[in-house]
């Protein structure tokens, strides 16, 4: 399945994209070190874990979406790729709930390519896989991410204490989540509409019968 708006493109992640992923995740890890998934230190009972190889995560990654447990993707901006976003623990039965995870080129930041990546995910979960909700979590120091929910209108759920392995430490969450009631036109049409009215000039917002020129 691959989605597309404009210039951002949403598809399943391939072997093939090792290379650009890899160069992506390079230019970007000062970027991204704050907030990345890492394995805590063993336990005595416990299995010792390694970081994967790209080929083994895009293996996991594939056979968890064959089993219907997450939606894998890279994402895409005019043509190249700078970034990722998974929805993941994707439960059926009376919950009906999946989690998205992301994360994006600090090049290609602040041009609404993460948003847009989001809400086109969380359209198609809803309206097409057919989940009832979507959630995020996100470090309260991330602040870049935090506006990511906030323009696409999550409701937030609350603070989950000391709930990921971040960056070398068990980290605190902000839970945001969504439910397909809450966005019955569809997220991206919403977040199309703010992006449209906040980007018109000011005077404009403040008269929208007037039409903006350089003369008003």
């Amino acid at each position: 399945m691959e989605l597309a708006v404009g210039d951002v493109v949403l598809r399943p992640i391939k072997m093939r994209d090792q290379r650009a992923w890899r160069e992506a995740n390079r230019r970007n890890r000062d970027w991204l070190r704050p907030w990345e998934a890492t394995i805590p230190p063993p336990t005595p009972a416990g299995p010792v874990v390694h970081r994967p190889t790209y080929r083994q995560m895009v293996r996991h990654l594939r056979a968890e979406a064959h089993a219907g447990r997450m939606l894998p993707f890279v994402i895409e901006y005019q043509g190249r790729l700078v970034g990722q976003l998974t929805v993941a623990g994707i439960t059926w039965g009376s919950m009906c709930s999946g989690h998205v995870g992301y994360w994006v080129d600090e090049a290609v930041a602040g041009r609404g390519v993460m948003p847009t990546a989001v809400a086109m995910a969380v359209d198609h979960c809803f309206r097409t896989v057919g989940l009832h909700r979507v959630e995020v979590c996100i470090r309260p120091e991330n602040g870049p991410s935090r506006r990511v929910v906030e323009k696409l209108g999550f409701r937030a759920e609350g603070l989950r204490p000391r709930y990921l392995h971040i960056d070398g430490a068990w980290r605190d969450h902000l839970v945001f989540a969504l439910t397909a009631e809450e966005a019955p036109e569809g997220l991206l049409g919403r977040w199309q509409r703010e992006r449209s009215r906040r980007e018109r000039p000011e005077d404009e917002r403040r008269n929208p019968g007037i039409p903006h020129s350089p003369g008003n």
